[in-house]
């Protein structure tokens, strides 16, 4: 079975590219290059379905950047925004919750799997701020209808040698699991370390890879007023987050290596 290559993306531009690239699944969410992504809206999802209407697309669910402990009135938004896009022909939706803690928060994300069905579920990176890997991993394997953990072995990126055992040992996890969780392996994914990352987890059962293939390009204001901003600072001012197709496809061209191998 070939490795399915999910991107995360932003924009109608970055979808495009990330599909044309090859990608078998897109991750739709707003604000990408600032704090991880957030909810997209209705309008993006509208209009990436009209352009690209057989991609599976997965949407993030996610109010605010910071943190993943949300307040009431946060966690009834992220409900009314999977009643939303459930009924806007989404393969599923992407969100995490996590106690003060730092434990899964079980009884939240068990009424977010129950709104959300019978879509698919990715519980997203709040998974690596969790204290405990293995004991998140035990409290998501118990909720009915979760899919998937997106997750970089909770390192910076999942291509450090800590990381990839902590993949390792989820991946074998899942195993013996009745109702297979995918483990989507995620953060600094690029055409340079991609083939590690198969050599290192395709015996442990690996089926899948997440990426962005994003970066800060420029934006077309030729005129700019000194000193002034929208308070983002950085490349991001006057850039915008785009999906780099060549990123997309070297990655591509290497998971296929395997498939071929």
């Amino acid at each position: 079975m070939p490795l399915i290559l999910e991107v995360c993306v932003d924009s109608i531009e970055s979808a495009l590219a990330a599909v044309e690239a090859g990608a078998d699944r897109l991750e739709l969410c707003s604000n990408l290059g600032l704090g991880g992504g957030t909810t997209p809206s209705l309008g993006l999802l509208k209009a990436v379905r009209k352009v690209s209407p057989t991609v599976p697309i997965m949407v993030m669910i996610r109010p605010r950047t910071g943190d993943f402990v949300y307040t009431e009135a946060e966690f009834d938004v992220m409900v009314e925004d999977i009643r939303c896009f459930k009924e806007n022909s989404v393969q599923g939706v992407v969100f995490g919750v996590l106690t003060p803690e730092g434990d899964v928060d079980v009884g939240r994300t068990q009424c977010l799997v129950l709104e959300a069905s019978p879509l698919q579920v990715c519980f997203h990176r709040a998974f690596d701020m969790t204290r405990d890997t293995r004991n998140a991993w035990h409290q998501l394997s118990k909720i009915d209808g979760l899919t998937r953990i997106l997750t970089s072995g909770q390192g910076i990126t999942a291509i450090s040698a800590n990381s990839l055992d902590v993949l390792k040992d989820l991946l074998d996890l899942t195993k013996d699991q009745d109702t297979r969780i995918e483990i989507l392996p995620g953060s600094g994914i690029n055409s340079s370390t991609v083939g590690a990352l198969c050599q290192a987890l395709l015996p442990h059962g690996l089926r899948e890879v997440h990426m962005s293939g994003g970066r800060w390009i420029d934006g077309a204001s030729i005129w700019r007023r000194d000193e002034m901003g929208m308070g983002i600072g950085g490349a991001g001012e006057w850039g915008i987050w785009r999906t780099s197709a060549s990123a997309i496809r070297a990655v591509k061209d290497v998971i296929n290596s395997f498939k071929e191998a």
